[in-house]
């Protein structure tokens, strides 16, 4: 045999290898049956696939949050006064830069203001800073009490 030809053993004649006409390719069946497959897959896969992404974006808020939270409490400790807000701790090269909240996708945060009790005419400053996401976290919580 080479390709679709054959040599027939009785006649030594090539000829060219045809199927019958019901046998071709997939039937209707077989790619319904493959189709449903798929579906039922899918629909395991993608409630898996967004829950991981929710708890990614959970655990990037938390991070971010501790991560500001040291800073102020850096900044306090070099400065010895609160800053006033994230921007000055940017500005003072304490962060990088103004971190995004992955839950609303943006760089706002509230920033709580408290009196500094490291000055002596105590003066308000931010004393911490969270999300201004409204809803809750996959455990139940709400995001702006992290």
């Amino acid at each position: 045999m080479i390709g679709n030809w054959q040599r027939s053993a009785v006649s030594g004649e090539w000829s060219g290898k045809t199927r019958a006409k019901g046998q071709t390719g997939f039937s209707l069946l077989e790619l319904m049956i493959a189709m449903f497959i798929m579906i039922i897959l899918l629909s395991v896969a993608i409630p898996t696939y967004q829950r991981s992404v929710q708890q990614a974006r959970e655990t990037v808020l938390k991070e971010n949050l501790w991560q500001m939270r040291r800073a102020i409490d850096q900044f306090s400790a070099d400065k010895g006064k609160l800053p006033k807000t994230i921007d000055e701790m940017v500005e003072a090269k304490y962060l990088r830069e103004k971190p995004m909240d992955p839950i609303l996708e943006k760089a706002e945060w509230e920033e709580v203001q408290g009196e500094d009790t490291n000055t002596p005419d105590g003066e308000s400053g931010l004393k911490d800073v969270r999300s201004m996401a409204e809803g809750d976290d996959s455990q139940g919580l709400a995001y702006n009490k992290y």
